[in-house]
């Protein structure tokens, strides 16, 4: 009787053993055609899909890590970073050495502006792996979109001597270096980055800036032409060319870029902003009436345009003052003012044309708005200043005296026309 009852147990548990490990393999089978499944999607971009599979296979196994991360780094190319962050905890949680897992809660974390909490997280995957320059990088723009530039340049410099050709990781290093005052530094990691990626468009943009503060004008214009060549749909690289040159007092090279620029996009606002800008510092610098025109010529749009920008308009403004056109040179300075945010000149124009129209109220009002955005400004050197510009008026209305109307017209054509 004892025999066959021990019996009975023996079977009964062999039975229960074999239909446990049958039901196990079959879960497992099942998990591992969830996570195919959700791969399969996941590559196809049936993101729904691959969320529902991925969800399934962590209901069948909650103590696998796997399903967690998939899920999470679904939501995150969801942009549903909530999700993401919920499920990549969970997935480190599990797992707390899992790199992948760290590095996509770092993602996470950036995405959502929370740059301190990416840095912590690229910091433990870095204390598990030191040798991944793409995630030092990452840690570093973190440190970089925080605020942090100084913290920045050491894993940057780790990241480029693990990758030598790491262009991204160069330009970030430049920029970091120059924000820390650091000029000649920050110029070999921007010409290095610009050396592997001659097509890099924004370490060229920041290698041509710190080229133009530190001097280096004859580099800076070849990398804005570099630009221009690069972008070729953007009006801005060449009008960038062309106010470079003007700002070395080479009016005739700037003219003839941007009136590349204004055959190339005819319809493009800042390009004959520009154009204006340009003749119109010939003409306060050199008291040239012709000059004057043309720059009147190129802001004609701006007398019928409303959605004109509020700089292009106190450069018409500015222009009609010292053509001697007082009234509506300070209609449009008015309409300047009231556009935010307010370049301080154009408060002082303001106050000039106010003055010289006898509005004494709108002149007080412009130089009191002046001083509020500029600091420690000298009354005496405000003074000159107003005094200078309407000098300047007259001076230039005189040197228009003897201009014909036929010269006139002829004088204010743009190249080209």
């Amino acid at each position: 009787m004892k025999r066959t009852v021990v019996l009975a147990l023996l079977v009964s548990a062999a039975v229960a053993g074999s239909v446990l490990a049958w039901y196990s393999a079959r879960q497992q089978r099942e998990y591992r055609r969830l996570i195919a499944l959700g791969d399969a999607s996941l590559a196809r971009e049936e993101t729904s899909v691959a969320v529902e599979a991925f969800s399934g296979a962590a209901a069948l196994q909650p103590e696998s890590m796997l399903a967690y991360l998939k899920r999470g780094d679904t939501y995150r190319r969801r942009g549903e970073l909530s999700a993401a962050l919920r499920d990549l905890r969970q997935a480190s949680a599990l797992d707390p050495i899992s790199t992948r897992a760290l590095e996509l809660l770092g993602d996470v974390n950036s995405a959502m502006g929370r740059y301190e909490r990416a840095t912590e997280d690229y910091r433990r995957f870095i204390a598990v792996d030191d040798r991944s320059p793409r995630v030092l990088y990452k840690l570093a723009l973190a440190h970089y979109r925080n605020g942090q530039p100084a913290a920045a340049i050491e894993p940057l410099r780790q990241a480029v001597t693990l990758d030598e050709g790491f262009s991204e990781a160069h330009h970030l290093l430049g920029a970091c270096l120059r924000s820390r005052n650091q000029p000649n530094e920050a110029l070999r990691s921007l010409r290095t980055a610009v050396e592997l990626n001659p097509a890099f468009a924004a370490a060229r943009a920041d290698l041509a800036d710190l080229c133009r503060e530190t001097g280096r004008n004859r580099e800076a214009i070849e990398q804005l032409e570099a630009l221009a060549a690069i972008e070729p749909g953007r009006a801005e690289r060449l009008v960038s060319v062309g106010l470079a040159y003007a700002r070395l007092g080479r009016t005739d090279a700037a003219i003839t870029t941007l009136g590349r620029a204004a055959e190339r996009y005819p319809d493009e606002p800042a390009v004959y902003g520009a154009i204006a800008r340009v003749w119109l510092q010939a003409a306060e610098q050199r008291v040239d009436r012709v000059a004057l025109g043309k720059a009147l010529e190129a802001l004609q749009p701006a007398s019928t345009d409303a959605n004109v920008s509020g700089d292009t308009r106190a450069l018409y403004g500015r222009a009609l003052f010292l053509a001697g056109d007082t009234d509506r040179a300070f209609h449009a300075l008015q309409e300047a003012a009231a556009a935010l945010p307010v370049a301080p000149d154009t408060l002082v124009w303001l106050a000039a044309a106010a003055d010289r129209r006898g509005d004494a109220n709108t002149a007080r009002r412009a130089i009191a708005d002046y001083r509020a955005l500029v600091d420690d400004v000298a009354a005496d050197d405000l003074a000159r200043r107003l005094t200078e510009s309407i000098r300047l008026q007259r001076r230039l209305r005189l040197s228009g005296a003897g201009l014909s109307p036929g010269r006139a017209r002829r004088a204010t054509r743009l190249p080209g026309s």
